[in-house]
């Protein structure tokens, strides 16, 4: 360590020491002196009586004594001046450049040029030795300091002092508590004890600074005892490794991500759904994952090693696919290229199908990987045909849903006219009185009704309701699906035979669902007999067979082939070219059937032509299909209000009632009707549905909130039976009565004969 060190424990002034012992000396010297005059002084003037003589010689005496005294002290100014003090000047100055003070050295009397010369050669190099000293010291890559015993710092490197961040006073003279805190005193104490037995302490781990925090350190304690001191010190060496140690720290969190990453990558790439190819730049396989053996049909190990358009690309493609591999790589050369691309690949067993790559470029140091990931888009374009399936089959309910719609508009148009030509009819055949006028009308009636039914059946077709379910005879829906499909049967030339057994116990039902069943394969066997030569034939039956009714409907047409026969009842499946079939008629029939308890099922006639197999379970009790008994006719002189803004409907309807012997009253609109009720008296209200102002349900709800048992006997009348049913789902009190448009003259009579009996039906 450096002599700054030293005054601490040695004289701060060595001329003053010197001055002091030549101060003694003059005394040691002068004393005996000063007692040899006392001593003469007191023999000679000391007694009582002095002679004369004495007497004489005072004055010479006294200044022999001074001249003694002043010879001796002139002695001691030549000593003081000529030795002693050059001496005390150079000690002086000794001690000065010791402490890091001038090197420049006081003037002296010539005697002692020399000793000066020699003293300036020994402070410059012993200032020389203390500067390369320091410089060793400060250069020292190591925090380096020295510590007194009551750990006061004494001196200290320019590498703790940078550390410590303050300049040499501030670090000098403080105590380690106030440079580097508590915790460090605590390990000086903890080591001081061996250190001060003279062993050399080592120590290393993690401490807290004041300032600096966590630090990493090795330390060196070593016992040193300053010059001019007798207790133990501390040289302390301190290595910093805190940078060293947490980045050995960030290396082993590296390491340990690193093989984390690598765990996690390999599992990743073992447990992928997508089949993982990794290549070399030469296109041989290193890495083959479980996905991608699942996928081609090779093993991990048959497939390192080989080239990737060896296992994956078909023989078809392969001079295609190397030269598209070869331009991605040359490509790749300049950077990282991702490319994406749809292909076909094949499996081991030479099969191909159609898979989705994505490729990229992964470099380890200057070696680049290509690692491929491939999808097996089967089930993609399955699914991808389908939802293309799917939209035409929704864009034909579409269209279908629309024809419906403007079916179900044309026919509710129709049954105005209708409703006046039945009724028309049905009056003159009441009325006619000549034979011929009465067949006439008679034959007009028929045609009207039959019009009528087969409105009535479209429109139920059209109608959105939940299923019915009420007693239904099988030879009356028979009979409404022909009527349904007549004219395009006639048309076609096609024979139509039925074979409907008599006295057939009735089903429990959805009459329109089932007619709707029958009237869609009639449709088929029609349109599978529009090629074939004559003779063209549809037979339709049905009879009992224990517990159901067999219906079976064949034709001679050229029957279904077996491949097509497995899938004739799946939705929209169809063989039939576009706009002709939408594939969705055999399906609905198959779900009407099965709704109904039933079985539908098809094969082949023996002498050629299709054959529908259809059971249904017979309803409880075997109860017979009998038609709405024709009631007695109501009381007379029911006093009727018939409220439609159609005068031509309105004038119709009065004549059937009038004619069923009550008075009959018209009116076209609701809020006259409304008055009159409150004025006049009335027993049956009949009202149509559709009316400007206030519709029939609006009107029957005015009638409720006056007189309920009349909104009893409010009768609805309406054409709309698509949309009807949510309207007077709407209606206030009991369950509406409903009249359908068209409508006979039985049909009115039956109508008001329930309704004045109390009973309430739904549809007539």
């Amino acid at each position: 360590m450096s002599q700054s060190a030293q005054p601490a424990t040695r004289p701060a002034n060595g001329g003053q020491d010197l001055s002091r012992r030549f101060a003694g000396l003059l005394v040691l010297c002068g004393l005996p002196l000063l007692l040899l005059v006392a001593g003469v002084a007191w023999s000679t003037y000391g007694r009582a009586e002095l002679t004369a003589q004495a007497r004489e010689h005072v004055v010479e005496h006294l200044l022999l004594f001074v001249g003694v005294v002043a010879t001796f002290v002139i002695l001691a100014l030549l000593v003081w001046r000529q030795f002693v003090a050059p001496a005390v000047t150079l000690a002086r100055s000794v001690a000065e450049a010791g402490q890091g003070g001038t090197t420049v050295l006081p003037d002296v009397p010539a005697p002692w040029l020399g000793l000066r010369r020699q003293l300036e050669l020994s402070i410059a190099e012993q200032q020389a030795k203390i500067h390369q000293l320091r410089a060793m010291i400060d250069g020292i890559p190591l925090r380096t300091v020295y510590v007194d015993p009551d750990l006061i710092y004494r001196d200290a490197n320019r590498e703790f002092l940078e550390f410590v961040g303050k300049p040499r006073e501030g670090v000098i003279g403080h105590s380690v508590a106030e440079i580097l805190g508590p915790k460090v005193v605590e390990q000086y104490q903890i080591l001081g004890e061996r250190v001060r037995r003279g062993e050399t302490m080592r120590w290393e781990g993690w401490i807290p600074f004041v300032t600096r925090g966590q630090r990493y350190l090795q330390v060196s304690l070593m016992p040193y005892v300053a010059v001019g001191d007798t207790r133990v010190g501390y040289l302390t060496f301190t290595r910093d490794l805190t940078e060293l140690k947490l980045g050995e720290q960030e290396l082993a969190r590296n390491m340990e991500a690193l093989a984390r990453s690598e765990s996690m990558n390999k599992a990743v790439v073992i447990s992928a759904l997508d089949a993982i190819i990794v290549a070399d730049e030469n296109w041989k396989v290193v890495e083959f994952n479980p996905a991608a053996e699942a996928l081609f049909g090779y093993s991990r190990a048959e497939a390192l090693g080989s080239y990737s358009f060896d296992l994956v690309v078909p023989d078809s493609m392969r001079a295609l696919h190397i030269e598209t591999m070869e331009r991605y790589k040359a490509k790749s050369d300049v950077g990282s290229l991702a490319r994406r691309f749809e292909t076909i690949s094949k499996r081991r067993d030479g099969s191909t199908f159609p898979v989705e790559y994505s490729v990229n470029t992964v470099r380890t140091g200057d070696h680049r990987l290509f690692m491929a990931h491939v999808r097996d888009l089967t089930e993609a374009k399955r699914m991808e045909a389908e939802a293309q399936a799917s939209r035409e089959r929704l864009h034909q309910v579409e269209k279908l849903s629309a024809m419906g719609s403007l079916l179900a508009g044309v026919a509710h148009e129709l049954n105005n006219p209708l409703a006046i030509v039945i009724a028309q009819s049905s009056l003159l055949v009441e009325k006619a009185t000549a034979e011929d006028v009465k067949r006439r009308g008679e034959r007009i009636h028929a045609a009207a009704e039959r019009c009528g039914r087969i409105v009535k059946s479209f429109l139920a077709m059209a109608r959105q309701k939940p299923p019915q379910r009420e007693p239904v005879a099988i030879g009356e829906v028979v009979t409404a699906a022909l009527e349904m499909v007549n004219y395009g049967v006639r048309s076609s030339g096609i024979e139509v035979e039925t074979a409907v057994e008599p006295g057939l116990p009735v089903i429990t039902g959805d009459r329109d669902l089932l007619t709707q069943v029958i009237a869609n394969l009639l449709i088929n066997a029609q349109q599978a007999l529009m090629d074939r030569p004559s003779p063209r034939r549809v037979t339709i039956g049905a009879r009992r067979d224990g517990d159901a009714i067999a219906i079976r409907v064949t034709d001679n047409g050229p029957g279904i082939p077996d491949e097509i026969m497995r899938r004739v009842f799946e939705p929209y499946f169809t063989t039939k070219p576009a706009g002709v079939g939408t594939g969705i008629g055999l399906s609905i029939c198959r779900n009407v059937v099965e709704a109904h308890g039933g079985s539908v099922s098809l094969s082949n006639r023996p002498e050629g032509g299709a054959q529908f197999d259809i059971r249904l379970p017979v309803a409880i009790g075997e109860e017979r299909a009998t038609p709405v008994p024709a009631a007695a006719k109501a009381m007379g002189g029911l006093a009727v209000l018939i409220v439609d803004d159609e005068a031509d409907v309105a004038r119709s309807l009065a004549e059937i009632v009038e004619g069923l012997g009550h008075h009959a009253t018209t009116m076209e609109r609701p809020a006259d009707a409304l008055e009159s009720i409150g004025r006049d008296r009335i027993d049956i209200v009949f009202a149509d549905l559709r009316m400007p102002g206030l519709d029939g349900v609006d009107f029957r709800d005015r009638i409720h909130l006056r007189d309920p048992e009349l909104a009893r006997r409010t009768i609805i009348v309406t054409g709309d039976t698509v949309a009807g049913p949510d309207r007077l789902a709407r209606a206030e009190g009991a369950e509406v009565v409903v009249l359908e448009k068209p409508f006979t003259f039985d049909d009115v009579r039956t109508v008001l004969a329930q309704v004045m009996a109390g009973a309430v039906p739904t549809r007539h």
